[in-house]
């Protein structure tokens, strides 16, 4: 009989996960799989890796249940196994920001200095589609878009979002969301469109929580012009 009790096996297999994401890599990789499917060569791409880079972090995180594959021809195929894995990264970050001193170092020195205002809620934003009032900026790349996107969202990269200003109506309120809550891309379209006039604030987080939230997701490129 094993000497190691029911609870240090499960221990055991507890820290295995934990270690799985042990990595700022890891933990970018699972970001960008949490936008939707993605191969192993558009996520390297994506995350600026190399492809056999991308394809170890991601088989430690696949034997550790974070992420699961399929194979289409030659590509393989990865994707979250689940919600549960966004809810533990969300712990991750909450513990973070409550505990550790560097953590809230950047966020003020980065995140606040380009917005300071509270972000809008989920349920606030769910209301003011209803009713019409706002246009829902999506800033994420197009494939990223095509996913899946919130309900009528106006998809503009960052990088087109200067020359694309005519889109939007100086008279409504712009609701800007991208990957998560701590996305840069739409801290500094905040900062752009805020420059120049319009009004404008972010969602509290970003598409993989609003569709672990249940709420409606669109797919395809039909709401990018």
């Amino acid at each position: 009989m094993s000497s190691s009790s029911p609870k240090q096996a499960l221990f055991a297999q507890f820290a295995a996960v934990a270690k799985a994401v042990a990595h700022p890599h890891r933990l970018e990789l699972l970001e960008q799989l949490a936008q939707g499917e993605r191969s192993v060569e558009v996520i390297a791409d994506r995350t600026r890796m190399s492809i056999a880079n991308a394809s170890q972090h991601l088989q430690h995180m696949r034997r550790a249940g974070l992420v699961a594959t399929r194979r289409d021809g030659k590509f393989v195929f990865y994707r979250l196994t689940d919600d549960t894995v966004l809810d533990l990264l969300a712990s991750l970050r909450l513990i973070a920001e409550r505990n550790i001193a560097e953590v809230e170092r950047v966020v003020r020195s980065y995140f606040h200095n380009r917005d300071s205002l509270e972000p809008v809620s989920r349920k606030e934003l769910v209301d003011r589609l209803k009713a019409g009032l706002v246009t829902v900026l999506d800033l994420r790349p197009e494939d990223e878009f095509a996913l899946g996107h919130l309900p009528g969202a106006l998809n503009i990269p960052l990088s087109q979002l200067e020359r694309r200003l005519a889109d939007f109506d100086p008279s409504q309120e712009i609701i800007a969301y991208c990957r998560g809550p701590y996305c840069v891309l739409s801290y500094e379209a905040v900062a752009v469109l805020r420059a120049r006039g319009f009004k404008v604030r972010r969602l509290e987080d970003g598409l993989p929580e609003w569709r672990a939230a249940g709420l409606p997701i669109e797919t395809g490129m039909k709401s990018t012009t």
